[in-house]
């Protein structure tokens, strides 16, 4: 896990990055403030490796040349083309009966963003502070955004190990309808080639990589399932369409697509 971080900003932003640096710092993850001539594309080439800049925009994460946020508000397009008919997560989560439903993997959030506005009470989990701070930015922009507003409205971020959260959940007798995971490095899968194959790993992914612990190894899942399935009406997982099964256990229904399928595991006898 990512302890410490060096934060570059222009003199105009100094203040907002001492505000984003006060947050990251009440989460454990020290922050080196550096002032910059001019935070531009060519400054990013010179200093490849991982740290955070903030900009107009607000918070980044920067590497390479590169810089990512969960951008949500260009997500929008994508929303107003989405519904339960077109969307195979739609129906793998049954987003129809809009469910109260854990997203314990959150990644960019870009699932929860469209589950959420296709109908879900979302609860979105994320364990690493400076990925929950990214998260927890792009939810407040989104929320000055008209279309996006209601949607952000139904999605509680919680900052937590999803481990330690969905034991909580079991202790305290709380139940909800969906699990959905979405386990980010699934190194272990079968037919590795072909999988690198399907695409080259976008830029946002390639900095996730970098920032997450571990060698790649986090939030692979299996205890995740497991503890869902106690949990939860019903469990869905995203895979990548070749991948073996989250713990080598076989869904009780699966929704194939081209790149990735959803597997799902359902309690109580529940299966539609």
């Amino acid at each position: 896990m990512v302890s410490e971080i060096r934060l570059f900003t222009e003199l105009t932003f100094h203040e907002k990055a001492q505000q984003y640096s006060a947050v990251l710092s009440s989460r454990g993850v020290v922050v080196f403030i550096e002032q910059v001539e001019k935070l531009n594309a060519r400054f990013l080439r010179l200093n490849p490796e991982l740290a955070l800049c903030v900009d107009e925009e607000g918070l980044w994460l920067c590497a390479n040349g590169m810089k990512m946020q969960p951008d949500w508000i260009a997500e929008v397009g994508r929303l107003k083309r989405a519904s339960l008919k077109s969307e195979m997560i739609a129906r793998a989560c049954n987003l129809g009966e809009k469910p109260k439903l854990i997203d314990a993997t959150a990644g960019l959030g870009h699932d929860s963003l469209l589950m959420a506005h296709l109908g879900a009470e979302v609860t979105l989990v994320e364990r690493h502070p400076i990925l929950f701070t990214l998260l927890e930015d792009s939810k407040a922009k989104s929320k000055n955004d008209s279309f996006l507003a209601s949607v952000v409205a139904r999605i509680d971020l919680v900052f937590s190990d999803s481990n330690v959260y969905l034991q909580s959940q079991i202790d305290q007798k709380q139940m909800v309808d969906v699990v959905y995971l979405d386990p980010m490095f699934p190194q272990r899968d079968q037919n590795q080639q072909a999988i690198k194959k399907q695409a080259q790993v976008k830029k946002q992914m390639q900095l996730l990589h970098l920032l997450l612990p571990e060698d790649g190894e986090m939030d692979l899942g299996d205890q995740l399932l497991n503890l869902a399935k106690r949990m939860a009406k019903r469990v869905v997982v995203k895979r990548p369409r070749l991948a073996v099964f989250l713990d080598e256990q076989k869904p009780d229904h699966q929704w194939q697509g081209d790149a990735c399928r959803f597997d799902a595991y359902f309690q109580n006898d529940l299966c539609n």
